[in-house]
């Protein structure tokens, strides 16, 4: 059962371009491993890191696509994609080469510690929120409601989209 799954992209450590461009090929190019089609990716952004300790500026990004993983087999997916990018769990909140986070996955509700679905802070997120309206701008997070109204609660918080920088999805050139 194919259901719609939102990833949201950070990185702050290496070069993070090629890093966020490295993650979407190994989770949606031709090589990947079945399961994930991509339907979308949004334009990059430069937030200031949230939490955690002193640290660069990440760029993010939300991948929106096709899903026909169970959701504890996507997340496995996700971690083995931070892992090739060398992802330590160090430090809660701490700089990182890559995250790759589960924002939505259809329209499933959970409470698993180990998968959140929705996840739990996206909605007070504007590096997760802004570049999710720009890929899919009709975007409805489960249990919060329409992401374009949600980004009025964060109007406050910067996310600077960086026009100069550009995702590519695989096959679909530049």
């Amino acid at each position: 059962m194919a259901r719609t799954a939102v990833l949201a992209l950070g990185s702050n450590m290496g070069d993070r371009m090629a890093t966020l461009q490295g993650a979407v090929d190994a989770l949606v190019g031709p090589g990947a491993a079945p399961g994930l089609t991509a339907a979308a990716v949004s334009p990059v952004y430069e937030t200031a890191p949230v939490g955690g300790p002193e640290q660069g500026p990440y760029l993010n990004a939300v991948l929106v696509a096709d899903c026909a993983l169970a959701p504890h087999g996507l997340l496995a997916r996700t971690q083995e994609v931070e892992k090739r990018f060398h992802r330590v769990r160090e430090v809660r909140w701490g700089p990182r080469t890559l995250d790759v986070d589960i924002i939505a996955l259809g329209d499933e509700l959970s409470g698993d510690p180990d998968l959140t679905l929705p996840h739990p802070r996206a909605h007070e997120r504007a590096f997760v929120l802004r570049p999710w309206a720009d890929a899919d701008p009709g975007a409805v997070l489960p249990g919060r409601g329409p992401v374009a109204d949600l980004l009025a609660a964060v109007a406050d918080q910067e996310a600077d989209r960086r026009d100069d920088l550009e995702l590519v999805l695989p096959g679909r050139g530049a």
